[in-house]
């Protein structure tokens, strides 16, 4: 907290950090073992000022659904920077090669949240998830349309496959070193695709 305070950066507000928190240990426990107080407690929220923001804990998933979305926003914001979307779509893959210690422990965070919500019983919460997905999709296949690349929608269901391929197996297989290997490989792939277009 020091750090904040000596920047001069506002605290985030509670309903703030609880989403925040609801999305970091959904992803860690699952849906099914975290607990309304495990996220009050992680986001450092006493449990009955939860139900205030919240009133439920499908409330909070879909709060932690709604974190994802923020965090794919915020992440294709920043590579849309890029001049270049082979360069793009580049800094993706190696971002996914930056996450195999998370992967090996925890999965993907969309990819396992959706897993999850497509087994329970209430409906609507496993579309808003794939909604998510789709909307990495969506900028991945852009990126490749952009490049020229024929069929950009099937590159882009290929690529996002591929990593949450890679995600599933450095999970079930407690081997990080996963994510950097095919991370290099689907860098390679990409490059041969680009080369087939010019």
């Amino acid at each position: 907290m020091t750090n904040l305070v000596e920047k001069n950066v506002p605290r985030p507000t509670k309903r703030a950090r609880l989403t925040e928190a609801a999305a970091r240990i959904v992803h860690q426990q699952g849906v099914e073992r975290t607990t309304i107080s495990d996220i009050a407690q992680a986001a450092d929220v006493p449990v009955g000022n939860v139900y205030y923001y919240f009133k439920t804990k499908d409330d909070l998933v879909a709060a932690a659904v709604s974190e994802q979305a923020r965090q794919l926003e915020l992440l294709t914001g920043h590579l849309n920077e890029l001049p270049d979307p082979r360069e793009r779509l580049k800094a993706l893959i190696n971002q996914w090669g930056a996450q195999g210690e998370t992967a090996a422990r925890y999965g993907c965070p969309t990819g396992t949240l959706a897993a999850e919500l497509d087994k329970r019983a209430e409906a609507g919460l496993d579309a808003e998830v794939g909604n998510v997905i789709r909307a990495l999709l969506d900028w991945v296949a852009a990126q490749f349309q952009e490049l020229g690349v024929p069929k950009p929608q099937d590159k882009a269901i290929a690529l996002v496959g591929a990593y949450q391929g890679m995600s599933v197996l450095a999970n079930a297989l407690r081997e990080p070193d996963i994510m950097k290997r095919e991370s290099a490989r689907l860098i390679q792939q990409l490059d041969a695709i680009i080369a087939d277009t010019r």
